[in-house]
């Protein structure tokens, strides 16, 4: 008989807390009109894996008499897998001329790129650095950092506002998956006057357009689009 696991001794209480996708399709239809600045957070999938309280030396030797601690990002809101975030049509709401700001995960960077690409744009930089001022365990040096991925579609978009916005932001890690506010506000300081989207949102942000999955939002404005 093969060992007991953490995956098994908790792969119950796992499928209880996994969030899932009530509506009949994948995700609610996008605005039927075009932005400048796209800023994107995808709900990147982890295939299910889950995270264990730090005193244990792996998933085979685990201590199954407490009730350890376990984490995953299914259990905070549905994940989407690379074969269906790229069904998503982002590249309908975007002008001839628009840069998309995308969230990558570091395990996710190379998807990250091609979902750019699968939506009609090219990568282009780095375009934000968060330091995150607190660690994550990581299967090979301790991850402090996540990128913010700069693609673009045709041309800048003008007139260009501040050119001196700082790459690397120092803000300490919040809730899971909350990014700081400001990468945002530095998007706003480099194109002040163009229209804005924020996918995935899961609040409204003043002079941005919001879509996504979650009802609610921090302020009391109109429901997402």
């Amino acid at each position: 008989m093969a060992p007991k696991t953490g995956y098994s001794q908790y792969n119950e209480d796992a499928k209880r807390r996994t969030k899932h996708n009530t509506l009949d399709d994948l995700y609610p239809s996008l605005p039927n009109e075009k932005f400048d600045i796209i800023y994107a957070d995808p709900p990147w999938h982890y295939g299910g894996k889950m995270q264990f309280d730090k005193s244990s030396a792996s998933k085979e030797k685990i201590d199954l008499n407490k009730n350890i601690f376990i984490s995953s990002s299914t259990f905070k809101y549905p994940t989407l897998k690379f074969s269906e975030l790229i069904k998503i049509p982002v590249q309908d709401i975007a002008e001839d001329d628009c840069l998309l700001f995308m969230w990558a995960t570091n395990p996710h960077l190379d998807q990250a790129i091609n979902l750019g690409k699968s939506w009609g744009f090219e990568y282009k930089t780095v375009s934000f650095v968060w330091d995150k001022m607190v660690h994550n365990p990581g299967q090979y040096t301790l991850s402090y950092c996540e990128l913010n991925l700069l693609f673009k579609r045709g041309k800048i978009p003008k007139p260009r506002g501040a050119r001196n916005v700082q790459q690397l932001i120092h803000s300490r890690r919040t809730k899971h998956s909350e990014k700081p506010m400001k990468v945002m506000e530095g998007i706003e300081k480099m194109f002040p006057t163009q229209k804005r989207i924020e996918l995935f949102a899961r609040r409204r942000v003043k002079g941005w357009s919001a879509w996504g999955l979650d009802k609610v939002i921090d302020n009391p404005q109109p429901p997402l689009l």
